[in-house]
């Protein structure tokens, strides 16, 4: 896919469809429009009752946008469970100059000074596309997704897309839409006058705006 460009991104965004590698070695990027689109709706977050405490506890320090790279590089680490990735070198390229743009975020959860986890993914009116997440402690991407949700409820946002429901999305709330509908949703997200915080939001904050809405388990 030569002469990718961030506007191009952007655009591609837009119409649904995103890039990927076959692996992080793998040069080449593809286009991907999945006949089924995971989204997590963001007023049916599913907040389970650990993950309530350990946000209430401040295990972690949520950060927004302190490290883009080094969240994007540590979601292209192998991991026991995930020993080859879709982030290649092209990939870390184009979203930081997105997130250079203002057009790309990162959640991070922090602990003793340590990245512990997090995730990144792109801002486009009132969507926002997550595009993955990496864990080096327990509950640490998990409570970078709850503030995520909570940030993306404060700023107006409509859609929450994940690109492909997991068991560990679903359980959160993710569910999967057909193409077509995923499209009409897009379309009137994007139009959609929202704002990305900049500031981040403490633990406490974010269960008590996740719980005011939703249930927990």
């Amino acid at each position: 896919m030569a002469g990718l460009t961030p506007d191009i991104l952007l655009r591609a965004y837009a119409a649904g469809i995103f890039p990927m590698a076959e692996t992080a070695e793998d040069p080449e990027l593809f286009w991907v429009d999945p006949e089924r689109r995971g989204v997590l709706p963001l007023d049916k977050f599913h907040l389970p009752r650990r993950l309530a405490r350990t946000l209430r506890r401040e295990v972690f320090e949520i950060k927004i946008d302190r490290d883009f790279e080094g969240v994007i590089r540590g979601c292209a680490e192998a991991a026991p469970d995930r020993p080859q990735t879709w982030i290649n070198r092209e990939i870390v390229a184009l979203y930081s100059e997105l997130h250079r743009r203002g057009q790309a975020h990162s959640i991070e959860a922090w602990r003793q000074g340590r990245l512990a986890g997090g995730l990144y993914g792109v801002s486009l009116g009132g969507a926002f596309f997550g595009e993955s997440m990496f864990s080096r402690e327990t509950d640490a991407s998990k409570a970078a997704l709850a503030t995520l949700v909570a940030l993306l409820r404060k700023g107006g946002y409509k859609l929450l897309d994940v690109q492909f429901v997991t068991e560990h999305l679903r359980r959160f709330g993710a569910i999967e839409i057909p193409r077509a509908r995923y499209h009409r949703i897009l379309g009137e997200a994007i139009k959609t006058p929202a704002y990305f915080p900049g500031g981040p939001l403490g633990g406490a904050e974010v269960a008590g705006i996740l719980q005011s809405s939703t249930l927990t388990s």
